[in-house]
């Protein structure tokens, strides 16, 4: 690279905005989510509402919002699960790239008018699960065959979005509005994040549907670089497109 072409690239970087970045506990982590942005020149805003975090009232200093999964559900009453749903109207109404994973993925279905509820029969999904994209999805960008889960609650497709992609048990796993996505999965995850999870909340394990804790690990091995691939290829379009 010319010097004249890698201070345009360096002057690009420092040009773009950051992205806010919304997680629910003091340990949590953006994962490779953050990793991506980080290393394409995207500076990070975290921030917490749970413990305090104001919210902007407008993204007109941000690239776009994520925001991340959680232990809670999108249909408790503590104060920040219905202001994070709330807030999450910014985003849509000034049409700025918007992602939510699992908890955050339940909570813009929740903003949209569908629903988030468990398994009618109880199941789990925490470990990889196979996923099959839609014919809207496989139009976007390649899939990877199977993606990590950690969760027990799952949402209906609200009206106005887009189904991208399918699952078994939960069938739910992507969709879209405008320049809003929201992910059932977790391409986020990291060898680290995965083994703290596996420990700290193992009991979990023995729902119906959970893979056990050994095979998370090992299945990573295989299948995270696939996922992780897939994942910056998405945010890729995600950080460049407007609604539409």
């Amino acid at each position: 690279m010319s010097d004249r072409a890698g201070n345009d690239a360096r002057a690009s970087a420092q040009q773009r905005l950051p992205v806010l970045m919304i997680v629910h506990q003091q340990q949590s982590s953006p994962g490779n989510v953050g990793n991506w942005f980080r290393a394409n020149g995207f500076p990070l805003d975290i921030r917490r509402p749970r413990f305090g975090d104001p919210l902007p009232e407008t993204l007109e200093a941000h690239t776009g919002a994520v925001i991340f999964g959680g232990p809670q559900s999108a249909n408790d009453r503590d104060e920040f699960i219905r202001r994070e749903i709330d807030w999450i109207g910014v985003a849509l109404n000034e049409e700025k790239p918007f992602l939510g994973i699992c908890l955050g993925a339940q909570m813009l279905a929740l903003h949209l008018g569908g629903e988030v509820a468990s398994h009618p029969l109880g199941f789990a999904e925490m470990g990889y699960y196979p996923i099959r994209p839609t014919g809207e999805g496989a139009r976007l960008l390649d899939w990877p065959d199977q993606v990590y889960q950690w969760h027990r609650e799952g949402f209906s497709l609200p009206e106005c979005a887009e189904l991208l992609a399918e699952g078994g048990k939960f069938r739910r796993q992507a969709f879209r509005h405008g320049s809003a996505y929201g992910l059932q999965f977790h391409p986020e995850i990291t060898q680290t994040v995965m083994t703290r999870w596996v420990t700290q909340a193992g009991y979990r394990l023995v729902l119906p549907g959970a893979r056990p804790g050994p095979t998370h690990l090992r299945d990573h091995l295989r299948l995270g670089p696939p996922q992780q691939r897939w994942l910056g290829e998405f945010l890729s379009i995600w950080a460049s497109a407007p609604a539409g």
